[in-house]
């Protein structure tokens, strides 16, 4: 048997949501990373037309 198979019945919790079949949590996206990049992004943008219009 190969060592990266992982059964299911080693641990009660794991079993229960493999018996269940719930599916694994997915990962939510950092929006908080999103809208700093976007703001950030908008002020260097703002930045860059303030100094070439000068």
């Amino acid at each position: 048997m190969p060592e990266e198979y992982k059964d299911p019945s080693a641990n009660t919790t794991q079993f229960q949501a493999f018996a269940a079949g719930t599916p694994p949590e997915s990962k939510r996206a950092p929006v908080g990373l999103i809208l700093g990049g976007a703001v950030l992004a908008v002020v260097v943008i703002g930045v860059a037309i303030w100094a070439f219009a000068s």
